[in-house]
């Protein structure tokens, strides 16, 4: 699936919940769908502009043509279906705290020790958006439909946010670890001759 495709199914998305500006759409995605996707302005106003071309999104008559929402239509709801049914798109492994740790060696456990620390901050601080989120979730009844399903996506954050929370307090144990060999003086190694 093509990136466009994934853009357009975002903005689908979120249009099937409820019609709403360009920017509530791009608030939308980052508040409700952050913790997994991410798309940015500069490709949400595009894709905007190509499903209104093909009939898959309207503007609603507000009277004010540049804050008046969109509004999915009967055919890009159909399209939205048909973009959910494909594939996922796996994504190209990128993960920057990883390459830093598997090059540790020439950063050291010091640094090591804090790109971990900072890792498990963020992780915590996702644990507690996706509570925040569950909780907003649980108030808002117009949305009973999609709870159900929202909740799937809330769950797998909580999910991953946890294990990453202790997969970093299991790597803090390996670097003070290695600190500590670190610290200890090697013997140094001789070298004998072999004789034949």
């Amino acid at each position: 699936m093509a990136s466009s495709e994934q853009t357009q199914m975002a903005v689908l998305g979120a249009l099937s919940i409820a019609p709403m500006t360009g920017y509530a759409v791009r608030e939308q995605i980052r508040e409700t769908l952050g913790h997994f996707w991410s798309e940015s302005f500069g490709q949400i106003y595009p894709a905007l502009g190509e499903l209104k071309r093909l009939a898959m999104i309207e503007r609603l008559d507000t009277g004010d043509s540049r804050s008046s929402p969109f509004a999915i239509t009967d055919q890009g709801t159909a399209r939205l279906r048909e973009l959910l049914a494909g594939e996922p798109q796996k994504p190209k492994p990128r993960n920057g705290l990883m390459l830093r740790l598997f090059f540790g060696r020439q950063l050291g456990p010091e640094a090591c020790r804090e790109l971990v620390l900072s890792a498990r901050a963020q992780a915590e601080s996702q644990l507690a958006h996706l509570q925040d989120a569950r909780n907003e979730l649980a108030k808002d009844t117009g949305l009973d439909d999609d709870a159900p399903y929202i909740l799937l996506t809330i769950s797998a954050g909580e999910h991953g946010a946890t294990a990453s929370i202790a997969w970093a307090d299991e790597a803090l144990r390996a670097i003070e670890s290695l600190a500590a060999q670190k610290a200890q003086p090697r013997p140094h190694a001789t070298f004998t001759e072999e004789r034949p």
